[in-house]
């Protein structure tokens, strides 16, 4: 069973365009991402999504430099790039990640990846509606069959099943699993969407970051439950809405 990390990257944003080649400490968001993930132990190989628009070249040139793979396809089509994208490497389970996590948590990808493996599920997340929401915004991780996604790569007719990559597999599976932590963290916000997520991410990074990524969950909370002024950076900020 091969495990394929796939992970979203374009850098027309709207909010904050080129957010993941932004730097920090040196390194883009890109890398950070990309390395946090490789720390992952039952992922087998990672691929980089991103569009065949000129400006996305950079995100090719930052993934190679990184020694991961690149596809490219459709800027529109999202559900086709990111199916063709896991076709391409032979993939047998997928774990969905978005290149704005620069805090992703590998050690909580890997329980998601092994609670899907040992359940039987179509997908297992820890994001999904707020309602299931208990881990902060920024490690939202998803996994699912090569099987799923064909399915909805095939069958998924709506605008926002093509703009998006999993809507289409919520809406027609009932065997979707919310991966809940034993606390509730949903309040936090550490994706990267705008000015004020970077500053706050910065500040994270300036405080954790010692030239290594080993800083996770548990680390992050008690920086933020010394500072509490942390929180405030972008407590303000709505998470943008699915069309």
């Amino acid at each position: 069973m091969k495990v394929g990390a796939i992970i979203q990257a374009r850098m027309g944003s709207t909010r904050l365009p080129g957010k993941v080649m932004k730097e920090i400490k040196g390194k883009t968001v890109l890398s950070h991402v990309i390395e946090r993930v490789k720390q992952s132990k039952l992922i087998d190989d990672i691929v980089i999504a991103t569009t065949v628009l000129d400006r996305d070249k950079a995100i090719e040139d930052e993934a190679l430099k990184n020694g991961v793979k690149i596809y490219r396809g459709s800027e529109d089509d999202v559900l086709a790039r990111y199916f063709l994208a896991a076709k391409e490497s032979n993939v047998d389970v997928i774990v969905r990640i978005t290149s704005d996590c620069p805090l992703i948590d590998p050690h909580i990808i890997d329980e998601i990846i092994n609670f899907y493996i040992n359940g039987s599920y179509d997908l297992v997340t820890n994001a999904g509606a707020d309602a299931y929401r208990t881990f902060p915004r920024g490690l939202d991780t998803e996994v699912f069959s090569y099987e799923a996604l064909e399915t909805a790569f095939t069958n998924g007719s709506e605008m926002y099943h093509r703009e998006h990559v999993t809507p289409y597999i919520y809406e027609h599976s009932n065997k979707i699993h919310y991966f809940k932590n034993d606390v509730d963290y949903s309040k936090y916000r550490w994706t990267l969407d705008t000015k004020e997520d970077f500053e706050l991410i910065q500040e994270v990074y300036n405080r954790l970051y010692k030239g290594k990524h080993d800083f996770y969950l548990v680390d992050i909370i008690e920086c933020f439950e010394q500072e509490p002024k942390l929180f405030r950076i972008n407590s303000h900020i709505e998470q943008k809405k699915m069309n």
